[in-house]
């Protein structure tokens, strides 16, 4: 079985190398076609039916959106059963049975469904204070782990956790699906290829225009605590009265969520690092503000920040600068531009487009520039001069044709994802956003809420993941 799996993935390898020679023969030569915008499909990676044997059964823990669109994905892939639920709320449990049968095993204590012995894996879906709790214990019951971004709440429980899975063995994959996107793959390629010449600046943009974008989302009609096991929820905190908004709305309160740092920040960090092999930043500061969603909410809903990117092996310095506004008037919009000496590579949605802008030999004289404010004879002497080492085809730019990559229609990278993850899992190697990777993706975003709500710089140490004194 595994040997199958394994020669499957060789071959798209094999494909993507083919790929990247084919590029590095000429600049887009076989593909700069004004109609040819369509990146290669990514293989199928199962070309044979599923045996009992290679069946996964996955248990759901918490199953709000999130929990929701992970499930519908993953039991696209072959050979994926669902085995149990669990949720803090009995509607949700509720729709379980009404989407998967009345006979499908559903539960409050997530720590029954651990405990089921015909489990093999599980993703947990939860607010962000439960990821790192759960995905302990699932460790130490012997469960793989699908766990939603960001990997964990605060700092102090990355290393830890990390730790937790290594003993353990077990596949964990963490959910930001860029990591698995054949279009961020492609870009990796090119960058790596030289082709926008040095990298030295990344802005990427997370904006949202309505008031669902903003984690205003639609209330049960019977939300109480009848319906909903506050005491679970709040394990560990103080004893507070139950509070709809903080269970439904939980993004917006630092206390369950981590913002739109650890929600949106993440995703994009996920993809730089992906294309860079960066750990991460050494300095990180943000500023933001709450500006129009004044909900009870105590997170900001525009918010800023500034990364320091230091040299090595795999990437010169640069600089990160990231936005999130959730009151933006340009619309629902979502981009990574990576910026180097000879052009710009820009990621939206599900592919990319390379521009260039290449400087000429010659540096320039006149027009905008101090020539003419020397006397008459020195500006014809400098003129003169600088003819004489620079000819007329060193005035010019170098040229190339811009490129756009787009994945065919319905492609999804949330499918990728999975199948990445299901393949670890059935061929003993690692998923492609195991902890490590994904607490340094998330360690800078949770930083930058550190900056934003204690008013200073943070300094990061991407390599032990740790804090710097």
């Amino acid at each position: 079985m595994k040997k199958d799996y394994a020669s499957t993935r060789r071959k798209f390898l094999q494909q993507l190398t083919a790929t990247t020679a084919m590029l590095a023969a000429g600049p887009f030569a076989s593909i700069a076609k004004e109609n040819e915008e369509q990146l290669e499909e990514r293989i199928i990676r199962y070309e044979r039916p599923i045996s009992p044997n290679d069946a996964i059964r996955i248990g759901i823990i918490g199953t709000g959106i999130m929990g929701h669109h992970d499930l519908q994905t993953a039991l696209k892939v072959p050979g994926v059963e669902l085995a149990g639920a669990c949720d803090l709320y009995t509607g949700r449990l509720e729709r379980m049975k009404e989407l998967y049968g009345t006979t499908l095993y559903t539960t409050q204590d997530y720590r029954e469904l651990l405990n089921k012995k015909d489990i093999d894996a599980v993703i947990i879906a939860t607010s962000d204070n439960w990821h790192a709790r759960i995905a302990t214990d699932a460790f130490r019951k012997n469960k793989h782990v699908y766990c939603e971004k960001p990997m964990v709440h605060k700092l102090w429980e990355g290393l830890p956790l990390i730790g937790a899975q290594r003993l353990s063995k077990k596949v964990m994959q963490v959910g930001s699906q860029r990591v698995s996107s054949v279009a961020y793959i492609k870009a990796k390629e090119l960058y790596k290829a030289g082709e926008i010449g040095q990298l030295n600046c990344v802005e990427a943009t997370y904006d949202r225009q309505s008031a669902i974008g903003a984690w205003e989302y639609t209330m049960p009609t019977d939300a109480s605590p009848k319906t909903v096991d506050w005491r679970r929820y709040i394990s560990g905190q103080p004893l507070t009265a139950f509070d709809p908004k903080k269970f439904f709305w939980w993004r917006n309160y630092k206390q369950f969520g981590t913002g739109m740092a650890g929600d949106l920040f993440v995703h994009l960090l996920s993809g730089i690092h992906l294309i860079t092999d960066s750990y991460g930043p050494t300095r990180i500061v943000s500023s933001g503000q709450l500006s129009y969603w004044k909900d009870g909410r105590d997170v900001p809903d525009v918010m800023t920040a500034i990364m320091d990117y230091p040299t090595t092996k795999a990437h010169p310095a640069f600089q990160v600068m990231l936005r999130v506004n959730f009151i933006s008037g340009g619309g629902n919009k979502s981009a990574i531009r990576l910026y180097g000496t000879e052009g710009m590579i820009e990621l939206e949605g599900n592919g990319f487009t390379v521009t260039h802008s290449m400087l000429p030999k010659a540096p320039g004289i006149g027009g905008y520039d101090a020539l003419n404010t020397y006397p008459a004879a020195m500006q014809e002497e400098l003129k003169k001069q600088y003819n004489e080492r620079w000819t007329k085809d060193d005035h010019k730019r170098p040229e190339k044709a811009p490129v756009k990559y787009k994945m065919h229609d319905g492609y999804s990278d949330h499918l990728d994802h999975f199948t990445n993850f299901f393949d670890a899992i059935r061929n003993g190697t690692m998923a492609n956003e195991g902890p490590e990777f994904a607490f340094r993706a998330a360690a800078p975003c949770l930083a930058a809420n550190d900056s934003y709500f204690q008013k200073r710089i943070i300094h990061w140490d991407p390599v032990n993941m740790r804090l710097k004194a």
